[in-house]
This record gives structure tokens, C-alpha cells and sequence, in this order.
């Protein structure tokens, strides 16, 4: 049982590097991405081929995966970011499913179908399964902090303001001299850089990756987490990691217990129960648990100001 619960926090981990980068493409910036686990699979794909064809450390390997990640990102950003809504949301999405497809197909490189085995992690081997457990929980534990601290350094420097201000009305942020368009790149560029990180942790962690693990759903948990938590907030995108991933292995208990259902159903069940709580705990918390607190500046003259 203690196993499963470090297992289960470094997911939550993982999924919350996800929801810290994914913050800010959409929390910030207010670009819908859709595409997540596209940069995903970037970061996870480059750290493994790089360990094992190129015998780099793991952590040159995991860094190669975010920038790879970032690099694609940039790529990306280059040619939707002048797209909105709807439009940009269906063309990322249609990016994470070419890199699965690829990635499916390309057999000399990925292995296709059959995937990546044999990914080296820190201390695996030389560590009881209990010892890397918690080792790796601590590294993951570590890079969300470092991540959270840079994200709050960010989202409070001027460039986060620029952001915001995108986010909230693009054509006044022109109109008062931002380049929309470069600034949309580099936040691009930095949300897909730590999806890429998180790819390869959990590539590490796993020690296999297939590209049945990547599919929509994952992108769907993480822009749950991050609706959950509280949109533009980054403490609300580490709390709604957790509690996505709580209620994902909560529900699990409860199945067993539901008398004359199969496997198929109980699994259907399992989802409509996630999303029913969810549902209910957005109707109270609308705009999350830990919502965006914006700091509200009078305008000159007023009573407040003075």
C-alpha cells in the first residue's frame, strides 16, 4: 500500500508539472492547447532514445526532452498562434495525434507499436523498489518546486503581466505597443518545454513508453486539473493535480462494490463518477479551489488612490 501511495504522488507530481506548463499557454496567455500530450510524448521519446542509443546521463537526457519539447513548441506556436479558440484548439489537437501516429509508424526509430523498455532511471537496480520509489518521488517533488517557483517569478514579472493582458483583450495589448504575436511563441515555447519535462519523467519513471499511453485523455485530466484548481493560478495547478488524481484512484475502491456490472461497465462507471464530482465541485468553486486573485489598480483620481 505504501508503494502504490508514493506511485500515486508521483503521478500527481507529473500531472502537475503538466498543469504548471499548461498554465501558461492557457492560464496566461489564454491560448487553448489541446495538443498536451503531443509534447508529451516529445519530452518522453527524446530522453529515452538519447539514454539508451546515445548513453547521455539521465538528467542530460530529461533536459534534451524539454528543450526537443520547446523547440516543437516554438514550431507550433509559429504556425497556429495567429489562430483562436476553436480553431486553435482542434489543430493542436490534431498535432498530438500526428506525434502518436508517427510514432506508431516509424518502427527504425521508436519501435513502434511495441515501444521503448529498458529506460534507465536514477538508483534503478541498485535500489529496492520501495528506495527508487521514494528516491524519484523526491526528484519529482523537487522539479515541481523549482518549476512552481519560476512559474510565481513569471507570472509576477512583467512578462506575465504582458500575458495576462493578451489573455484579457489582445488588441489593447497591441494597441499599447506589445508584439502579441513573439510573446505568444515564448509562452508557448515555455509551457511546451515543461510538458516535455514531465514526458520524461514519467519515461524514467515507468522505465517503458508506448504510444497507446498517449492519447486525448490525458490532455483532457490536465485541463481538468487546471480548471479544478483554479485557471491562471499556478498553487491551484499543483491542487488540481492532486485532486484529479485522487478521485481518478478513489473510484477505483468503489467499483468492486457495485454489484452486476462487468469490467466495461464498472470502467464506464469509474469515468462518469470522476466526472460527476467534478461537475458538482465546479458548480460550488467556479473558478476553482485556489482561483486567480487579481490585484485591482483604481483608476488615477479616485477616492481609493488617495
Amino acid at each position: 500500500m505504501e508503494n502504490y501511495l508514493i506511485a500515486m504522488a508521483v503521478t500527481a507530481g507529473i500531472y502537475a508539472l503538466m498543469a504548471l506548463g499548461l498554465n501558461v499557454i492557457w492560464g496566461l496567455a489564454g491560448m487553448v492547447n489541446l495538443g498536451l500530450v503531443g509534447f508529451f510524448a516529445v519530452g518522453a521519446y527524446v530522453t529515452a532514445l538519447s539514454t539508451i542509443k546515445l548513453g547521455v546521463p539521465i538528467a542530460m537526457g530529461m533536459a534534451l526532452g524539454a528543450l526537443a519539447a520547446s523547440a516543437v513548441g516554438v514550431f507550433v506556436a509559429l504556425i497556429t498562434v495567429r489562430l483562436r479558440g476553436d480553431y486553435l484548439a482542434i489543430v493542436t489537437l490534431g498535432f498530438a495525434e500526428t506525434i502518436r501516429i508517427v510514432s506508431s509508424n516509424a518502427i527504425w526509430l521508436t519501435n513502434g507499436t511495441d515501444g521503448i523498455s529498458g529506460i534507465a532511471g536514477p538508483g534503478r537496480g541498485t535500489l529496492s523498489p520501495a528506495a527508487f520509489n521514494l528516491l524519484y518521488l523526491a526528484v519529482v517533488g523537487a522539479i515541481v518546486a523549482a518549476t512552481y517557483v519560476l512559474a510565481e517569478r513569471l507570472r509576477a514579472s512583467p512578462f506575465g503581466r504582458v500575458l495576462r493582458a493578451i489573455r484579457d483583450d489582445e488588441q489593447v495589448a497591441a494597441v499599447a505597443g506589445k508584439h502579441v504575436f513573439a510573446f505568444k511563441v515564448r509562452a508557448f515555447a515555455l509551457g511546451a518545454g515543461a510538458l516535455g519535462l514531465a514526458g520524461a519523467l514519467y519515461a524514467h519513471y515507468t522505465s517503458y513508453i508506448a504510444p497507446e499511453i498517449f492519447v486525448p485523455l490525458l490532455t483532457l485530466y490536465i485541463k481538468l486539473a487546471l480548471l479544478a484548481g483554479g485557471l491562471g493560478n499556478n498553487r491551484g495547478a499543483i491542487v488540481g493535480a492532486f485532486v484529479v488524481v485522487f478521485l481518478l484512484e478513489s473510484t477505483r475502491f468503489v467499483i468492486p462494490h457495485v454489484p452486476g456490472i462487468s469490467a466495461v461497465q464498472g470502467a464506464a462507471l469509474r469515468e462518469m463518477m470522476v466526472a460527476a464530482l467534478l461537475i458538482v465541485m465546479l458548480r460550488y468553486y467556479p473558478q476553482g479551489l485556489v482561483p486567480e486573485r487579481l490585484r485591482i489598480i483604481p483608476p488615477p483620481g479616485s477616492a481609493t488612490q488617495a
